[in-house]
């Protein structure tokens, strides 16, 4: 495997977009050797659901795309980035028990701590933000 496998796409802020963004990355996991029923993969594939999400919701129409970025880095840390033009950046919201929203940077932090991994959110030279998460990339390279 390649030090470096890299790969993107540009999605309009659409709800539908959702699905295509998580698709994409775990076709990409899998074509780099991630099962795609591996506990990682699962936690991966909610991560992503819940950063398009949040790019597609969040974002006051002031982002009409979002582009997530997959990097994965000599076959030991994955890399996820979801970028979108809105300058706010993630916050935790109160989510009553009966609530159906407010919960999604909640989730995608304790997957990403559960999985070895760290968040963090930088500014992009536009104004807007990029939400990334690194994780230890858990499969064996034969």
């Amino acid at each position: 495997m390649a030090d470096l496998q890299e790969a993107s796409v540009t999605l309009p802020s659409d709800p539908a977009s959702v699905t295509t963004a998580r698709r994409y990355v775990c076709g990409l996991l899998a074509d780099w050797g991630m099962p795609p029923g591996d506990e990682a993969a699962d936690a991966v594939r909610l991560i992503v659901s819940e950063l398009a999400t949040n790019a597609v919701l969040h974002t006051s129409g002031l982002s009409p795309t979002f582009t997530v970025d997959v990097r994965l880095e000599r076959s030991e840390q994955l890399y996820i980035g979801v970028t979108d033009s809105h300058p706010r950046r993630p916050q935790r919201q109160p989510a009553a028990v009966q609530q159906d929203n407010g919960r999604g940077m909640v989730i995608v932090r304790h997957l990403t701590l559960e999985s070895g991994g760290r968040l963090e959110v930088t500014p992009t030279a536009d104004g807007g933000k990029t939400v990334w998460i690194t994780i230890p990339w858990a499969v064996t390279v034969a």
